[in-house]
């Protein structure tokens, strides 16, 4: 993976949070079309609103921090410990990456998640896992590129409104 373009990315500040809605909805549409092409985006899908987002960046849960191409915000990542069940503390996760779709294949994606495990290391975590829509192609080959590896056995099926979608957990050491 080489990036083309270098991004700054910085922690979110609240000023921040109606770009990271914005860019949550719009990336969550299209991830959600191409996983489930017959399928209307259900409303459920986009239940991250900017209230949310703020108390994530206001508490640090996640961890938000985003990618910049001159003023504008091109994408961000949350990242914290792992929320699975009987996991160690030391397995951070990525719970949100999203670059805008005009600065897929440009870096910024690259950049967020030097920075995730970089701050995951920081906090003491030794490995990382992220959960991805099994139809999600585009979102697969990044974190593989990144170095995950698929945990077969991991796979489940989540309802998001009345759709139902196929995901899978993938992992990776941090060092």
């Amino acid at each position: 993976m080489s990036a083309t373009t270098t991004f700054t990315v910085r922690p979110a500040t609240l000023r921040d949070a109606k770009s990271i809605t914005e860019l949550h909805n719009a990336s969550v549409c299209e991830a959600f079309k191409s996983a489930t092409p017959n399928a209307p985006v259900p409303v459920a899908a986009l239940e991250k609103p900017q209230s949310y987002w703020r108390e994530a960046i206001e508490y640090a849960e996640p961890q938000v921090q985003v990618a910049i191409d001159g003023d504008t915000i091109v994408g961000f990542v949350g990242f914290d410990r792992s929320r699975d069940k009987g996991t160690p503390q030391t397995m951070g996760e990525i719970w949100h990456i999203y670059v805008a779709a005009s600065h897929i294949g440009q870096g910024a994606g690259l950049a967020l998640w030097d920075a995730a495990r970089e701050g995951l290391m920081e906090e003491g975590c030794t490995h990382a896992t992220v959960w991805i829509a099994i139809a999600n192609d585009r979102a697969l080959r990044f974190h593989e590129l990144a170095g995950f590896k698929r945990e077969p056995s991991s796979a489940k099926t989540v309802p998001i409104g009345t759709a139902r979608v196929e995901e899978i957990r993938l992992k990776r050491a941090l060092s």
